[in-house]
């Protein structure tokens, strides 16, 4: 390690500023603090130094998303070996060819088989994720002079997990460029932006794309062509058929199914389980706030119950009870990894309360009252990611008025 830092010690020069390639400092500087922890210390007054940063937060993170990632290669498998079981192809001769090349079979009871196969889904659109995002990142902090943050690490990790396992590539190179310059860059970069920006990314394909990314055409396996096979997701048929085709009955699918993962969906919000051992994971290390999923969990209890004590016989899916929502599309992923979002959710306790509480509410109304809009905790986050520097500001005025009364001021 010694002689690969006086290497770089060497080759800094070159890209400090004066050097032949001091525009390509941000890439420099990016490589070279993944590799070292940086060596520059503060010069003037005094600072509170903590062990915790930027990079050790997006690590804690990308490792609460490790379990997710690992059902959505498994479940992703799973999904396209059931669909070839039941006549349909797989998705392209290329990953038949790989899968025979390793000797794998398409069979469903294979773990080997479906996370290797479900591999050959997740990694293409995690490699254009980072490859189109990472170059706009770095176009940006080349042109702003600043340095190259780890906020697109999560950024890159996330979006790949809420998108369906046959979107094309094509889109997910549009939908993160969107979400990085639109949503992130436009307002100055990381810590600035007041949209999650991974979200952005999904909303902008929601509408730009909804026949393949959402409703009762999304392709859970197979080809991209249009003789391929597709399958509606649980919510997608809820909307369409009303409260027992939402809680599974249609197809089979017990709640133990939804919440282990074993439904169709995008690649990585199937599993509730999964999303738990990373909320877990959170809330030991304090990276996420328990208040905004203790928020979000009781605004999804609370409007799931008033809906269900109004009930209703045109709109079944007012009758639908909370333990199921919580299983089923994108709840349990966007209330643990998205809702949590430090940048982009409310920063005061209190805030935290209501912003999360708002989440879980909205989610509920717009999948039940709205049924173009099967899935509404993506919407319902990105509403709330509006009002939260408005919480915020209301919450520490109201603590000002009760200090100034407390002091007679």
């Amino acid at each position: 390690m010694k002689a690969l830092r006086r290497i770089l010690d060497r080759q800094a020069k070159l890209f400090e500023k004066g050097g032949k390639l001091e525009k390509l400092y941000p890439l420099w500087e990016a490589q070279d603090t993944f590799l070292f922890t940086p060596g520059k210390v503060t010069r003037g007054a005094s600072h509170v130094r903590d062990a915790v940063d930027l990079k050790r937060i997006m690590i804690v993170v990308v490792f609460a998303l490790l379990p997710a990632v690992a059902m959505a290669m498994y479940n992703t498998g799973l999904e396209a070996h059931r669909a070839i079981a039941a006549g349909a192809t797989p998705l392209a001769d290329w990953q038949t060819a790989a899968m025979q090349a390793l000797g794998l079979a398409f069979d469903p009871h294979s773990l080997l088989a479906c996370v290797v196969h479900g591999a050959l889904y997740y990694l293409p659109v995690l490699l254009v994720t980072f490859a189109v995002g990472g170059l706009a990142e770095a176009v940006f902090a080349m042109v702003r002079k600043h340095d190259i943050n780890e906020g697109f690490l999560v950024t890159g990790m996330l979006f790949p997990l809420v998108l369906p396992a046959t979107v094309p590539l094509w889109q997910v190179a549009l939908g993160i460029l969107f979400g990085v310059v639109i949503g992130k860059e436009v307002f100055g970069g990381t810590g600035m932006n007041i949209l999650n920006p991974a979200l952005t990314a999904r909303a902008f394909l929601f509408f730009a794309y909804p026949g393949q990314i959402s409703g009762d055409s999304v392709w859970t396996a197979a080809m991209t062509s249009a003789d391929g096979y597709s399958g509606a997701t649980a919510l997608a048929n809820g909307a369409a058929g009303g409260q027992a085709a939402i809680l599974g009955t249609a197809q089979g699918i017990t709640w133990w199914d939804a919440f282990l993962g074993f439904i169709p969906g995008s690649m990585g919000e199937t599993s509730t389980l999964a999303c738990l051992i990373g909320a877990l994971v959170l809330l030991v290390t304090q990276v996420g706030s328990w208040r905004i999923m203790a928020g979000a969990a009781t605004g999804t209890v609370l409007t799931s119950l008033l809906l269900n004590a109004i009930g209703s016989e045109t709109n079944l899916l007012l009758n639908v009870p909370f333990y199921w929502h919580m299983v089923l599309g994108g709840w349990a992923f966007g209330i643990v990894f998205m809702a949590t979002d430090p940048v982009s959710g409310a920063q005061s306790n209190t805030g935290r309360l209501i912003y999360g509480f708002g989440i879980g509410v909205m989610a509920i109304f717009i999948r039940v009252l709205n049924p173009a809009f099967p899935e509404g905790v993506m919407l319902a986050i990105l509403f709330m990611n509006v009002f939260a520097a408005f919480i915020d500001h209301f919450v520490v005025q109201a603590n000002i008025r009760r200090r100034k009364a407390r002091y007679a001021v």
